[in-house]
């Protein structure tokens, strides 16, 4: 079951907002409970309210098949939006979409999954940040290429992965940029050099990881059968890994 957009969302709007810097955990400016998933299509400007499941979309584990609280149509745009827990798995993106200012209190099953099947979709997720993913912050079951820039994420498992063992496999891309990491956590990006994806990153500052146990990018050998895919290495190697050694920054 779903519910549409409110009244207030307005028409599709896909001009790429400017770049704000990186501030810190807004304060929501109320709460709504969410029983149905929110479809957008145009622009939903959630105005910083706190959004979270009740009902059906009670849920916050990592159970899969879990709807979201938002779906976003083809070239939807979802700003200024406070996800809150129990978040079930967050937002979908049907094709390409604008995630623009929202904040994860407590990541549930993914923060947002990105399946659009053409190679030309784009998503955006720009300024906002997440906290709490036991797992996979974004993950990216279609094809195209997300990029994350103005970001911030603590406590996380995966802050990017390329779908494994999806059973239908595309060639992704991912380009992180202007993002603050603060550990705990495994993996910034992992991708899947046997299809061809690729990972570019760029002002990456990461916090309280003394002894470097994050990795930054990780290729494996995916497959399209379910089965666990086979990590290959980590570590810049100007093909599926692209960024430098000033790319990252520890503090």
């Amino acid at each position: 079951m779903t519910a549409p957009a409110s009244p207030s969302a307005t028409a599709s709007a896909s001009a790429t907002p400017s770049s704000p810097a990186l501030t810190g955990w807004p304060t929501a400016t109320g709460s709504k409970a969410v029983s149905a998933t929110i479809e957008v299509s145009g622009t939903y400007d959630g105005g910083l309210a706190r959004h979270y499941g009740s009902g059906d979309l009670g849920g916050d584990g990592q159970d899969e098949g879990q709807d979201p609280i938002f779906k976003l149509a083809d070239g939807a745009v979802l700003k200024n939006v406070v996800l809150g827990s129990p978040a079930a798995d967050g937002i979908h993106c049907s094709g390409s979409c604008t995630l623009q200012n929202v904040w994860w209190e407590n990541v549930g099953e993914d923060a947002a999954t990105f399946k659009g099947k053409s190679s030309s979709a784009t998503y955006l997720v720009q300024g906002g940040g997440a906290k709490g993913a036991d797992d996979k912050v974004f993950q990216h079951n279609g094809a195209g290429t997300l990029t994350i820039k103005d970001f911030q994420v603590e406590d996380f498992g995966k802050l990017y992965r390329s779908c494994g063992n999806c059973g239908t496999q595309y060639e992704r891309h991912v380009v992180i940029d202007n993002v603050v990491v603060t550990s705990p956590g495994k993996v910034l990006a992992g991708i899947n050099s046997n299809y061809g994806d690729t990972a570019t990153l760029s002002n990456v500052t990461v916090v309280g990881d003394d002894d470097r146990d994050i990795t930054i990018c990780e290729r494996f050998q995916g497959n399209d059968d379910g089965d666990e895919p086979t990590a290959l290495g980590s570590g810049p190697d100007g093909t599926f890994c692209r960024y430098g050694t000033s790319d990252i920054t520890y503090e």
